[in-house]
């Protein structure tokens, strides 16, 4: 990364707790910051983070979950894309690979979310960590960024 790109980039980072209300609190967080870089709340680029930052935590708390243990949310700002990550502590539950998420059912009431994940992102993925792994998606902008943002 050049020093040009490194001073488009922010991040936000915040660890949660792995329930229900942690992951409502990460949506909102997500759009809070969002708003504070200059992507104002109720954008299509801050609803479709919301919805991909909603559905990560939902799923870290959901399939993720170890009782005890926090996730984690980063949410990089770049000058193409902004980089969603959500890792929490559990080794053996993985999503499908990228790709490979298939439809429910037409009844289910769950089981959409990659799929919401893949139609808004650029590319997602899962990486390990030496303790769980982190399900990250890159969700493309094409936002001017505000000044102080480029000035680093």
């Amino acid at each position: 990364m050049n020093a040009e790109t490194a001073a488009l980039v922010r991040e936000f980072v915040q660890r949660l707790s792995a329930t229900r209300r942690g992951a409502r609190l990460a949506r909102y967080l997500a759009v809070h910051q969002l708003d504070a870089w200059g992507i104002p709340y109720g954008s299509d680029l801050s609803d479709s983070v919301a919805t991909v930052v909603g559905e990560l935590a939902a799923n870290a708390v959901t399939h993720g979950r170890v009782p005890g243990r926090d996730f984690e949310l980063r949410i990089a700002l770049g000058a193409q894309a902004i980089r969603i990550e959500v890792s929490d502590t559990r080794t053996e539950s993985r999503p499908p690979a990228p790709g490979h998420a298939t439809p429910p059912p037409a009844d289910a009431e769950a089981g959409r979310g990659l799929l919401l994940v893949q139609a808004l992102s650029l590319a997602w993925g899962v990486e390990q960590r030496q303790v769980g792994k982190t399900v990250w998606a890159a969700v493309p902008h094409t936002t001017t960024l505000p000044k102080p943002l480029l000035e680093g």
